[in-house]
């Protein structure tokens, strides 16, 4: 986990570094603002150390001058400097000898070329793929004869330390041209191996090489600057006769940042080429430019140099040096050319203004890199530095006591060198000697200040120089910049080549320019890593190498002279408290490159001494105040006139100083990905194929590392010893708490000892011995001093943090590499790739997803160690990880790991007992970790060893590790707070339930096989699944039962939870129905119908059916019939508009399970008074299911009438005659709209039976529903049961509209055999019985219908389930009230009624006495058999007599003998057959 301290300072590092970059102040911006500076040069103090010094001398090689005195000092004589290969150059005729410049070694080698004298050299490193390795460098020679190409070949000496100990130079034949009449007058060389050649003709030529094959040369040479009629004048024309004067070109340099050539010709014109965006495009020729005078000069008046000078101007000044400016001293400026009288000039080769915006940096000058150049315009003038008292300075001997007053006071410069912000001047103007004037940026002037107490704090932005001299012998001849060792520049190359040059990708650009950009940027950002920085300087008496003093030198040398402190206050008040303070803090941790080791131990403890002293450093106050600090304000002096400004905290420069030594150490990577594609881009898909690597070097994040660590420990150790504010208030440990947050009294006693501690005498003899106190009282202010330095050792304490930790992720870094990160980064996904070349060492070192990235790559660096094929053991790289990153691996990860190699050794066993004991020791190690990373990736590995205790155990431990005070469950925090814990708690949990998914066979990885690979069968997967269900209940966490119930509800395994959940199942399964069960035992009983109904319809969610039913299904299975019957009337009786809504099919399910479940009750409970409550409860479910039944019933009708409507309409749209039908048919289409619309209001919710009478059967018709329902309820409204009667008779006559006597007989059976016997209330027999005959004998006379004789008789008999005696009884009340049957027709037909009843009787007391059935007995009837059947005699006599009776009733009849003949023959025939003997003869 990374702390909120270590991400605090991370932000104010980078802020740091933002600040310190914008210091960096443009060229262009720095010589506008001293344009208007009265004193843009200044002196170097006396009383310092020297700003620079002599450090090695060497002669010229004896050789040299023997063969220059030889040649009379009249011969062709060149000289130079080849910093690259660590040698000086010199040519006499036609030798050339090359030496060591830093030292003497003997050797001076001699190269000759064929008689013709050296006219130009030139140093050129090899392309590669032309020569062979070896040659490294190519010297070219030039002859007004031939150009020639000589092999360099540099190895180290004897001891194989100084890579350039031995020197061979190795003659290259096949690249040997002529020179073609062309004498060439300098050579110049790009670092990507081009050469170009200035010849006398004015002309720019180029060397080409190649490895040469068939008929193509090895070397040619070609010009770049002459067209067609030049080439020709040339071969054609002798010299003597071309016209026109040529002035021919004596200088070229190459801006190898830029792709710009620059060249100087004879008569002093400056002219710019081209090279094209990457240097490889054809030279183009831009500008030319001979006027030297600055435009802006004329504007101002023509303002003259500072200093004395004559009026006489004896010649015009000349160009004597040129050089590139870089990007980071310029994006604007491009070009310096020194003049004679020592003025210089700077050039831009862009029409663009110049941003004079602010800072450069690495990716500020980015466009001007790619910007071509158009033109050449000097864009500032900066005068020759001043000479003699007149200037107000004096430069060692340069000065004006030697001169006499007619002397010229101008310089006179014979030579020049520029590089990275450093003029040389050869001064030839003393008449006795020449003196080299030195002139380098004021480093003062760059400070960055972050907020300091002001102790010489600079505005101003304007170029400032210090100037000075050094007397020399001779005349300087040339000047180099002398390259540090090897190892240095691999060093800050990899460094610094990617920040500064703004390339990614790991290409940064050579040594050389990544050395001449940090040069530029000025020695405080840079002197923690870069060497003083050393200059040779060549001259006709011997070689000179001068070496730089850097501030922290001078720094050095101060605390080493043991001078008045005085002096050490005027280097304080010179560079700020701020820088001055991190000067101390470099020397006091030794992060300084010093050669030789030339720093002290006294220096080492005097710069700590000074980085802690109050009196240099000052104390934390607030801005806006007076200075407590301020030893040159006295004590208790009052200001006037001052705004009143806002207290702000700010900070001592002992805090400043190690923000500036933190932000520059960490300047080069802070910002920068930690990894790189090395690889070539794809130009179609802009992507990188290639290998990731780590963009630094092993060796320049050792070096950054060590200084790092040096830095912190030294801070630490301030601690230790309670050394300065840091170490003394940070030593107190808790007493610093109460520093802050203690009472006024403890504060006061605090305070005073703390500064008596920290000032001694100093303290009481400013008045400071109380703190401040009373003046911070009176003043009011938020912050005591205690609570100011309380303030700031908290933030140098993170900022402390921030470097240990810095450290160790440099250290992870190196460990990565060396183990090749490419293969360890292969094993990442593609997503994970992508954020690591994305993420800077900034998130690496202080973000969540950095901390997470580095525990991912430290996985795959132990596999490597115990993977199958791995390298070792935990131990192995586990100690250099807790020694070397204990944030990044501690002891806990070192568990982790080492369970990871358990779990390895068993996953490869095949001893099931050593698999299982190494699971287990894996599972005992990490549960004394529970807070470890990554556990979804190590119980996936007990998964495959079928150890899922530890599957379980893990994941439940590291929730309650992550919640150990439960907020997940605490409604009183914050909402937020709530869900993060929560959220932890469930990523826990997904673990186990992942486990589960993989063995019901959903998860993406199903475990269908066993560690050895066979199929694992479903048994075996049941019992698993069985295993971790019980293991998770024996867990006390019911915020995660939940969450697996749920889990296992969704999976589908709702057997094996009501088989093994724990006891808080119900209350889970209770509470996600939304309402709690009221419990109701076999003996208890409902209080009443509507207390049940009451309590059943309460609101239950759609998302809990399911766990309704589940419970139900619980009750069941632990045979609490009357809990699961009561959750299955809540399952049908729930409400349509809770979401999902169940059909009436699935509420009628419900209902019925509920009846069986209460049948079961009452068949289980043994105890009279149970089981007479299970039969109420019984009751009562039986009658709601009747309901539904009804309601379903009505539906269907409702479904199938608007059915018929809508397919009668559809007919009457095609078929209808009526002139006018929209008026029937706009009915027809409400109706079925109505019908429609009242049929899906039934299948939303059960409703009552009153509602469905009255809102749905009645207005509908359903008179046959409605006969039912009142039965159903018992109707007994009226008496004389009217109402009944009419339904009946609404039902009789519905039916004989639709379907005749049929359809109302077939009605009347099937309505009338669900209704009787009942109490008859709801079965009029005698009415029904009127009606049916009455219809039937009008239909049949009228025609309508043809009517049989038996069909309301037998109607009555099937309605009736056969009970004829009750039919006969309703008959003889008929026939006996003559009122109501006046008509004879009508008794007619009742009586033909009553023979079909008669009969029917007969037949059934038949069967009943043979044990057959009706069809039986009617044969019997008929005589077709040879049997004798005996009815009952009373009941023979009963039918007799009734025989009679109806026989006297037929001859009253007044109708035609012929209509009443065959009901008195069926009577008579009747009658015999029972009067005949004691039984029927069968024949």
């Amino acid at each position: 986990m990374v702390g909120a301290d270590i991400e605090s300072a991370g932000l104010h590092v980078s802020e740091c570094i933002g600040r310190d970059v914008a210091a960096q102040v443009d060229l262009e911006e720095a010589l506008e603002t001293s344009r208007y500076s009265s004193h843009p040069y200044s002196s170097h103090p006396k009383e310092w150390p020297p700003l620079f010094e002599v450090v090695n001398k060497l002669e010229l090689p004896p050789v040299l001058i023997e063969r220059y005195n030889v040649s009379g000092g009249e011969g062709t004589a060149l000289c130079g400097i080849f910093p690259e290969i660590r040698r000086a150059w010199a040519s006499v005729d036609n030798s050339m000898f090359l030496w060591r410049f830093d030292k003497w070694d003997g050797q001076c080698p001699e190269y000759s070329v064929v008689e013709q004298a050296i006219c130009a050299v030139g140093l050129v490193k090899t392309k590669p793929g032309i020569f062979i390795e070896a040659i490294q460098y190519l010297l070219v020679l030039a002859t007004p004869v031939e150009l020639e190409l000589i092999g360099v070949c540099c190895s180290g000496g004897g001891d194989g330390i100084d890579p350039y100990g031995e020197l061979s130079l190795q003659p290259l034949p096949e690249y040997t041209l002529p020179s073609d009449g062309v004498t060439m007058t300098c050579i110049t060389c790009t670092e990507k191996g081009d050469i170009f050649l200035a010849g006398r003709d004015g002309h720019i030529y180029q060397m080409l090489c190649t490895t040469g094959s068939g008929w193509h040369k090895r070397c040619r040479k070609i010009c770049l600057t002459a067209g067609m009629s030049s080439l020709l004048s040339r071969w054609v024309l002798p010299n003597a006769f071309k016209f026109g004067a040529v002035d021919p070109i004596v200088d070229m340099i190459v801006d190898n940042e830029r792709h710009i050539l620059y060249a100087r010709t004879e008569e002093m014109k400056l002219r710019v080429y081209d090279l094209g965006i990457d240097g490889d495009g054809p030279l183009k020729r831009i500008a030319e430019e001979r006027n030297f005078l600055d435009p802006r000069d004329a504007q101002y008046g023509g303002r003259r140099s500072i200093g004395s000078r004559t009026s006489s101007r004896v010649a015009k000044p000349s160009v004597v040096f040129m050089a590139p400016l870089s990007t980071m001293e310029s994006k604007w400026l491009h070009l310096v050319a020194v003049l004679s009288d020592g003025r210089r000039l700077y050039f831009s080769t862009s029409n663009a203004a110049g941003g004079n915006s602010g800072s450069v940096g690495a990716l500020n000058g980015l466009s001007s890199v790619h910007q071509r150049p158009c033109c050449l315009k000097i864009v500032a003038t900066r005068p020759s530095p001043p000479l003699g008292v007149g200037g107000g300075l004096t430069f060692g001997s340069l000065s004006m006591a030697g001169r006499s007053q007619t002397e010229d006071l101008s310089l006179k410069v014979e030579a020049s060198y520029y590089s990275a912000g450093t003029l040389l001047l050869s001064d030839s103007s003393p008449a006795a000697m020449s003196s080299l004037v030195v002139m380098n940026r004021d480093s003062s002037s760059q400070s960055s200040h972050l907020g300091g107490i002001g102790m010489g704090a600079r505005s101003s932005r304007a170029l400032q120089e210090i100037v000075s001299s050094l007397p020399i012998e001779g005349r300087m001849l040339s000047v180099a910049d002398v390259l540090p060792s090897l190892d240095v520049v691999s060093i800050v190359q990899s460094l610094y080549s990617d920040k500064e040059l703004g390339e990614y990708g790991g290409t940064g650009g050579s040594c050389e320019k990544v050395l001449v950009k940090l040069w530029a940027k000025g020695d405080l950002p840079t002197q923690h890593i870069l060497p003083r920085r050393k200059i040779v300087v060549f001259s006709t008496m011997g070689m000179m190498e001068v070496v730089f003093n850097r501030p922290v030198d001078i720094l050095r040398r101060l605390f080493e002279s043991n001078g008045p402190r005085s002096l050490l206050e005027d280097f304080f008040n010179h560079f700020g408290a701020g820088e001055a303070a991190a000067m101390c803090l470099m020397l006091a941790a030794k992060l300084v490159h010093v050669e030789e080791n030339l720093i002290s131990n006294t220096s080492l403890e005097k710069a700590a001494e000074a980085f802690e002293d109050p009196r240099l450093v000052g104390m934390p106050q607030l801005e806006g105040t007076r200075a407590l600090s301020s030893t040159r304000t006295p004590p208790g002096s009052f200001s006037m006139g001052q705004v009143v400004q806002e207290a702000e905290p700010v900070f001592s420069g002992a805090h400043e100083g190690l923000c500036l030594c933190t932000s520059r150490l960490l300047f080069p990577i802070w910002e920068l990905p930690i990894m790189i594609i090395k690889g070539e881009v794809s130009s179609e898909t802009q992507s990188r194929d290639g290998v990731i690597v780590c963009r630094l070097s092993v060796v320049a994040m050792q070096v950054l590392e060590a200084k790092i660590r040096s830095l912190e420990q030294f801070i630490r150790s301030r601690k230790s010893q309670k050394r300065g504010l840091y170490g003394y208030v940070a030593g107190l440990g808790d007493i610093a708490g109460a520093v802050l947050y203690g009472n006024d009294s403890d504060i006061g006693v605090g305070e005073q000892t703390m500064y008596r501690n920290l000032y001694g005498s100093y303290a009481r003899n400013t008045g400071l011995v109380d703190g401040g106190k009373s003046s911070y009282k009176r003043q009011r202010l938020p912050y005591t001093p205690a609570e100011l330095a309380a303030m700031e050792v908290m933030s140098m304490d993170c900022l402390r943090r921030l470097l240990r930790r810095s450290s160790e992720a440099l250290f992870l870094l190196q460990l990565l590499s060396q183990h090749h990160v490419a293969r360890l980064i292969q094993s990442l996904d593609i997503e994970l790739r992508q954020q690591l070349i994305q993420l800077t060492f900034h998130q690496f070192v202080c973000s969540e997803e950095g901390d997470q990235l580095a525990m991912r790559l430290i996985a795959g660096l132990m596999e490597f160690y115990i993977g199958l094929d791995g390298r070792g053991t935990v131990d192995d790289i586990s100690l250099k990880l807790r020694e070397g990153c204990p944030s990044y691996f501690n002891d806990s990860d070192y568990k982790y790991f080492l369970a990871v190699e358990c779990l390895e050794r068993a996953a490869s066993s095949v001893d099931l007992e050593a698999k299982e004991n190494l699971a287990r020791d894996a599972f005992n190690i990490l549960a004394k970790i529970p807070n470890t990373a990554d556990l979804s990736a190590i119980c996936k590995r007990f998964e495959d060893l079928r150890f899922y205790e530890a599957v379980v155990r893990l994941p439940l431990q590291k929730a309650q590790a992550f919640d150990s005070t439960g907020d997940a469950l605490n409604e009183q925090i914050d909402a937020r707070r709530r869900q993060d814990a929560l959220a932890q708690r469930q990523q826990c949990y997904e673990i186990i339930v992942n486990a589960l998914r993989s063995l019901k066979g959903e998860g993406a990885s199903s475990a269908r096989f066993t560690a050895a690979g066979s199929v694992l069968d479903q048994a075996s997967r049941d019992s698993y699944i069985c295993q971790i269900v019980q293991l998770c209940v024996q867990w006390p966490d019911k915020d995660f039962h939940e969450y697996l119930y749920r889990s296992m509800i969704g999976m589908g395994l709702e057997n094996e939870l009501l088989e093994y959940g724990g006891s808080d199942l119900v209350p889970f399964l209770q509470a996600a129905g939304c309402e709690p069960v009221q419990e109701v035992h076999a003996g208890t009983a409902p209080r009443s119908m509507a207390s049940l109904t009451a309590h059943s319809e309460g609101s239950v969610h759609s998302n809990t059916v399911k766990y309704l039913g589940l419970l139900a299904r619980y009750y069941v299975l632990k045979r609490q019939h009357i809990l699961a019957a009561q959750i299955l009337l809540r399952l049908a009786e729930k409400h349509s508009s809770e979401g999902h809504n169940p059909t009436l099919e699935q509420r009628c399910q419900y209902l019925s399970n509920a009846v069986v479940q209460a049948k079961s009750a009452s068949y289980s409970s043994t105890v009279n008074s149970s089981v007479a409550n299970c039969n109420e409860w019984l009751d009562v479910l039986e009658s709601k299911l009747s309901v539904l039944r009804f309601q379903m019933k009505i539906k269907e009708e409702l479904e199938a009438m608007a059915s018929r409507l809508e397919g009668s309409s559809n007919m009457n749209d095609t078929s209808s005659s009526d002139p006018f039908p929209q008026g029937s048919l706009a009915a027809d289409v409400d109706l079925t709209r109505t019908t429609k619309n009242k049929a899906k209001e039934l299948s939303l919710d059960l409703k009552g039976i009153t509602q469905l009478y009255n809102d749905y059967a009645v207005p509908f018709e359903l008179w046959e529903i409605c006969l039912e329902m009142l039965n159903f309820a018992n109707y007994s409204g009226d008496a004389d049961s009217s109402f009944v009667r009419e339904t009946w008779a609404r039902l009789l006559d519905q039916a004989l509209s639709r379907g005749g006597i049929a359809e109302a007989c077939a009605v009347f059976k099937r309505v009338g055999s669900h209704l009787y016997p009942g109490d008859g209330a709801c079965l009029p027999l005698d009415t029904l019985c009127l009606q049916l005959e009455k219809a039937a004998l009008e239909r049949s006379v009228s025609g309508v219908e043809l009517v049989g004789d038996e069909d309301v008789a037998r109607a009555l008999l099937a309605a009736c389930k056969g009970a004829a005696e009750p039919i006969l009884n309703i008959y003889n009340q008929l026939l006996s009230n003559g009122s109501i049957f006046p008509s004879p027709s009508l008794r007619l037909r009742l009586l033909r009624s009553v023979l079909v009843i008669l009969r029917e009787w007969a037949m059934s007391e038949l069967a009943h006495k043979m044990g057959t059935t009706g069809a039986g007995a009617s044969l019997v009837l008929g005589g077709t058999l040879t049997q004798r059947a005996v009815i009952n005699q009373g009941v023979r006599d009963k039918m007799a007599k009734a025989v009679n009776r109806y026989m006297t009733e037929v001859h009253r009849l007044s109708l035609p003998q012929s209509q009443t003949d065959d009901v008195y023959q069926g009577f008579k025939e009747l009658e015999e057959k029972l009067l005949a003997s004691s039984s029927f003869a069968l024949s």
